[in-house]
Order: structure tokens, then sequence, then C-alpha cells
């Protein structure tokens, strides 16, 4: 049987019922704004729970599994850029870096100055150089990663795309009105072609030397 107004009224007696012509405005709740320093807490009270996470602008983001082919790319393209940088440069694999209050990715390859005990205090700042190995992730890498290192002045940000074998290459980050923090130069770059970093432009990695 249909109920009145005036019905479900009675039954909702502590519940401000709208007029007839009022629209009802549902708020959404406010998310809570992690920061680095409760999101490290979090991680040494076993609140992960071994699980992958990042801090990305104030949000606890799980990061995805990674396969065989992701795990061998990330070693090679590390074997490959300590070559390729030399010894005033530490290559870090999937480790974190220091993005501010509410900040702290954890690229899965960021060369950065210096040598490894410069960092043994704190995570680096900046990189020279960041790369994602995209399998399942390539939305992510390709927006919300994307936008994070332009905003935080990461001038060659690349993203290894192992379902096209392909390597993205991102550089000349600006802030835009409309868009936000994008990057103005992007190249895709198939197995056939080779890529220079910007900080060791002498260099020449072949893409298909990085694939799996």
């Amino acid at each position: 049987m249909q109920q009145t107004t005036a019905e479900i009224k009675a039954y909702n007696p502590v519940i401000p019922f709208p007029a007839e012509n009022e629209d009802i405005i549902l708020e959404e709740p406010t998310k809570k704004k992690w920061t680095k320093d409760e999101y490290y807490r979090l991680a040494e009270l076993g609140f992960f729970d071994g699980q992958r996470v990042e801090l990305i602008e104030g949000e606890i983001i799980e990061m995805a599994a990674m396969k065989s082919p992701h795990i061998t790319s990330v070693m090679i393209l590390g074997e490959i850029l300590r070559e390729v940088f030399g010894k005033d440069f530490h290559v870090r694999t999937q480790g974190a870096l220091d993005f501010g209050k509410n900040s702290q990715p954890e690229p899965d390859v960021a060369v950065v100055k210096g040598k490894i005990r410069d960092y043994a205090d704190a995570h680096p700042k900046e990189g020279v150089l960041l790369v994602e190995v995209a399998d399942t992730t390539i939305y992510k890498d390709r927006n919300f990663k994307s936008r994070l290192y332009a905003k935080n002045n990461i001038q060659d940000y690349w993203i290894l795309n192992l379902k096209n074998r392909s390597l993205e290459v991102y550089r000349r980050p600006i802030r835009d009105k409309k868009l936000g923090f994008v990057y103005t130069e992007i190249q895709i770059l198939t197995e056939k072609d080779s890529v220079a970093p910007l900080a060791a432009l002498g260099a020449k990695i072949k893409v298909a030397d990085i694939l799996p």
C-alpha cells in the first residue's frame, strides 16, 4: 500500500522532511587527508599488514601486485640506469620520495643525485628521472602519478607500458589554469626506438632492452 507524505513524516518524526517542491541535497562525506607522519605511524602500528601502499595527495593508495614481467622490468631498468648514470647518482627501486606533507609516492625506479647513504635519514625530495612500469596501472600512471610528478617539477618521467611494449616519455611540466599540473611534451616510443635521459643526454637506451 502506498504511503502518503504525512504518514511517512509520522513514522520519522525526528528526520526533517523536505517540502513538496524542495530539492534534496545530499552532501558527500569529507575524506580524511592523511599526513606523512600519520601515514608512517600507521605503518609502524601494523595497519597495512604487509600491503604495498603509498601516500598520494593525502590518500593512502593500495599498489597493484607485481607479476613476473613487472619485476623483471624493474630489475632490468635498475641495472641499465646504474650503468648510464654512474657513481654521481643513486638508482632506487620502489623506494619512497618525500613530496611534502601529503605525498610519499614509491615509483618503480627513481634516479636521484648523490649516493645511497645520503638518504639514510630521509627520503629524496626530487629525482632527475622517475619510471613507472605499467601493466595494470596505466590509467593511474598517466593521470594521478603524472600530475603529482609534474606538480613536483620532475622534468623526466617515463612509463614503461608492458601491454603495448612501448615507452611513454613525459617532459616539460607546467601548471595549467584549467588542467592543473601537466606535462606538455609526451612521446610514445616503440621497441625499435631509443631514448636518452635528460640528465644523461649522451646515453642511448634501446626501448627493447628495458622490456621483459
